[in-house]
């Protein structure tokens, strides 16, 4: 493979509530824990990261990289509404200096997926008070932190809300005739299952929030357009903070985009999918620094819109087609719309075979060098995940991590695909 540059950030991601344990005053701790969950799994401790971060980190660093995205988790920096935990501040302020210390660029996440417990019984994310709400947690991290922060994304994936709403609609028949609502549907997010249980659920949902599940409105749910421009008037108000407070901060934020590809007749669709997840959010990013592009697949369009996978399609242990060479295809359709630096913040894959982790890798990667030599300004690649981890929804079975974990003991096991991406940073720098 060709070298990359000396300056290129190269890494891995993790997200708080996958992988720090005890993240009790979140949403989604809520969520696992009433009766008839539709979680495979609690959380619990997860990982532990909460504890081992260094660790974790030091792993990253002997293997030869130097960057680490995680995100701030908003539920442990105000667990009740208005009360900020100065303690939780301190220990985020511990994983930035250890970064520091270590030579690690951070990139930080303010919201990835889960939310406090308290903002979704305040309407959670269709809601307008959520907008102020978000700014004053923006605005409290970043006069506390800000010094040590070089890179921060605003929300993880915030076009999420709209693909559920989608997959909703397909699954019931109102959309496309195919197949809908398996493993594959979403880019690691939740899978939407519908089952018998899913009444009494809800109902248990509705007694653990205090109010109608039918107002229940987590970062996940189905999204209205008025719920769409709330998450992106979020995202405005927290970079116009970050600016006020520490100007020097890169600002940007995170879109989940598949690779849509068209057979003949599906050009139709794939211009409206392309649209729908990135090109209609382009008016709030105009004074955005970078955008943050996360990919795992492609999708297939006919005349009849999505065409699902055949038997002989290869998958990932998630459902998705392996097809590494979507990543580059992604940069070069974001590039023809967005001028400023773009980041690779996810790409990866679920697999219990690490030979495939690596084949991976070097294919995205190699596509990813391709975009760079095009004159695309690509500043880094943020492979999806340092860890195994709990994978929302699908619990602990997905394997996404360039490190296992044996959660009995919290032992951490780094597999050749974390030397392998390692080694290339590595040889940039002997360039």
């Amino acid at each position: 493979m060709k070298q990359f540059a000396n300056d290129f950030m190269m890494g891995a991601a993790t997200a708080a509530h996958q992988v720090e344990g005890n993240n009790i005053y979140s949403d989604f701790w809520t969520m696992e824990q009433v009766p008839y969950s539709m979680y495979k799994e609690p959380s619990l401790e997860a990982v532990d990261h909460y504890n081992r971060f260094k660790e974790d980190i030091q792993l990253l660093v002997d293997a030869g990289l130097n960057t680490y995205r995680f995100s701030i988790e908003w539920a442990r920096i105000e667990p009740t509404k208005g009360n900020f935990e100065k303690r939780e501040i301190e220990h985020y302020r511990e994983v930035l200096e250890f970064c520091q210390q270590r030579n690690v660029t951070p990139i930080v996440t303010l919201h990835h997926f889960s939310s406090p417990k308290w903002l979704i019984t305040e309407g959670g994310w269709e809601s307008e008070a959520t907008i102020d709400y978000f700014k004053n947690y923006t605005r409290y991290v970043v006069t506390e932190l800000g010094d040590l922060i070089p890179y921060i994304c605003t929300i993880n994936e915030a076009n999420m809300g709209k693909q559920i709403a989608k997959i909703m609609k397909r699954m019931t028949g109102a959309n496309e005739k195919n197949e809908a609502g398996k493993k594959g549907d979403i880019q690691v997010g939740l899978t939407i299952d519908v089952k018998e249980k899913m009444e009494n659920y809800y109902r248990a949902l509705g007694e653990a929030f205090g109010m109608d599940p039918r107002n229940i409105q987590t970062f996940h749910s189905p999204r209205t357009d008025n719920g769409e421009r709330i998450i992106m008037e979020c995202h405005e108000k927290a970079r116009n903070v970050i600016k006020e407070v520490q100007p020097k901060i890169k600002v940007g934020i995170t879109f989940s985009l598949y690779d849509h590809q068209a057979l003949p007749g599906g050009e139709k669709f794939v211009e409206k999918e392309y649209y729908e997840d990135f090109l209609n959010y382009l008016p709030y990013l105009q004074e955005d620094d970078f955008l943050g592009v996360q990919n795992y697949s492609r999708k297939i369009h006919g005349p009849d819109g999505y065409v699902k996978s055949d038997e002989n399609t290869r998958l990932t242990k998630m459902g998705y087609e392996f097809y590494p060479e979507a990543l580059g295809n992604v940069i070069r359709f974001v590039s023809k719309h967005w001028d400023k630096p773009i980041i690779v913040t996810e790409n990866g894959l679920s697999t219990d075979h690490d030979e495939e982790r690596v084949e991976y890798i070097e294919r995205a990667l190699t596509g990813v060098h391709q975009c760079i030599e095009e004159g695309i300004n690509v500043l880094g690649y943020m492979y999806w995940s340092l860890l195994d981890n709990f994978e929302w929804q699908l619990g602990y079975e997905q394997t996404f991590g360039l490190i296992a974990v044996e959660r009995t003991t919290q032992t951490r096991y780094p597999k050749e695909s974390l030397s392998f991406l390692g080694n290339i940073k590595k040889a940039g720098l002997n360039e």
